[in-house]
């Protein structure tokens, strides 16, 4: 079985999720309300709401006719750590390159003095 950051990342991966995802950052809404911006069928829709609830991003439930979903943020918040690793790496790596850069740079020759030799 996959780790849950593996299982996150393959859920990201699509960016018809990705848009789900998006919209319920604004709060718990209907399958119908999430499906209405897709070109695409409610059992398309409920395929990819599937995938978002194993892999802990969502939930789903039942208030009678309504079954609203709501986010997760905590698989999020771990793929978030996971690549902040990664993003200070690469920070450094390119503070390190600046500066290697700037000494490469030759020095700018000091301006003349009219009549005075050097």
């Amino acid at each position: 079985m996959p780790d849950p950051l593996s299982i996150t990342f393959a859920a990201l991966a699509d960016p018809t999720r990705r848009a789900i995802l998006g919209r319920l950052t604004k709060g718990e809404t209907s399958v119908s309300e999430l499906a209405k911006p897709f070109k695409m069928t409610l059992p398309g829709i409920s395929k990819h709401l599937k995938v978002l609830e194993r892999s802990g991003l969502i939930t789903r439930s039942r208030h009678a006719q309504w079954r609203p979903c709501r986010l997760k943020p905590q698989p999020l918040k771990a793929a978030a750590s996971w690549l902040d690793h990664y993003r200070r790496f690469w920070d450094e790596s390119l503070d390190r390159l600046e500066e290697y850069l700037r000494e490469l740079q030759p020095t700018k020759p000091q301006p003349r003095v009219k009549g005075k030799r050097t």
